[in-house]
């Protein structure tokens, strides 16, 4: 028998095949953050019950009881779930204004040095404020209600978005520039064909940042802005205040999902539109 006959009917290597493929890119995807919240969650039963007094328990509670009072309760669930829709609604608000702006300020900024550097200080200057020192001028100007509480979504969600995509708008290769040049390409013609798609990555990783940003900015906000609907932030504070612990842990719970929801949504559109283009390139890198 010949060495082709031999290979010819040689069994396949199960490991190689498309479904094995998947299956252990999944395992690697979720045992290791899964191992992480098991041991998390051991930590955090062991500070309970061991790290604690139980007249100090009240400081952390155990897991089942937080999920039991928190989210199985009625009441609390659907205090908890209204308020997590009103500040979804307050940060995605901010977060689209913030990107309006900070596409607006990037682009400008792209095409004339002289705008950027005229520009860009103040955007600093604006990220480098905190928003404790500038809460009773909100306040003033805006009242205490729901617009205050956008304004300080787009003071902080802000900053990444413009830094982000200014990078990726000059990050195309001057060999690129220069062959549109020769075209006699216009500003129009070059921003969309050259510019834009190169700055796709950097414009979707400012915007991850933006939106686990924005989430932040709008408890923050709900927090010191208690007017209108209850949202996250002022749940904690009254919860914290009455030393609710259940009630206090569903609300951060609840707060960190939403961040996780939203930074993985801008993280599944970035796939959607740069990941084989983008894994294309790194790997002829």
């Amino acid at each position: 028998m010949t060495t082709t006959d031999n290979q010819a009917t040689e069994a396949p290597d199960p490991a190689s095949t498309p479904g094995a493929s998947r299956a252990a890119k999944a395992s690697r995807a979720v045992l290791p953050p899964l191992g992480l919240g098991l041991a998390l969650v051991g930590l955090w039963y062991y500070v309970s019950y061991i790290v604690l007094e139980d007249k100090r328990r009240f400081l952390l509670r155990p897991i089942h009881q937080v999920i039991k009072v928190g989210f199985m309760d009625a009441d609390n669930r659907t205090e908890e779930l209204q308020a997590l829709w009103s500040s979804t609604r307050i940060a995605l608000i901010g977060l689209s204004i913030a990107i309006s702006i900070g596409f607006t300020l990037a682009i400008i900024m792209s095409q004339a040095k002289v705008v950027e550097k005229a520009i860009f200080p103040y955007m600093v200057t604006l990220q480098a404020i905190p928003i404790l020192a500038v809460v009773p001028l909100i306040s003033f100007w805006f009242g205490t209600g729901a617009t205050s509480r956008i304004v300080v979504c787009v003071m902080i969600s802000l900053f990444p978005i413009i830094v982000n995509t200014l990078f990726g708008l000059q990050s195309a290769e001057q060999g690129a520039h220069d062959l549109f040049t020769l075209h006699h390409a216009s500003r129009m013609t070059r921003l969309r064909k050259l510019m834009f798609p190169a700055a796709l990555p950097a414009i979707f990783a400012g915007l991850r940042i933006s939106a686990g940003l924005s989430v932040i900015g709008a408890i923050v906000g709900d927090f010191f802005f208690g007017k209108g609907d209850a949202g996250i932030g002022q749940l904690l504070r009254r919860h914290a205040s009455r030393l609710n612990g259940e009630e206090l842990l569903a609300s951060v719970i609840l707060s960190s999902l939403l961040g996780v929801v939203v930074f993985g949504f801008f993280g599944w559109i970035q796939k959607r539109a740069t990941g084989r283009w983008h894994d294309a390139i790194s790997a002829e890198a």
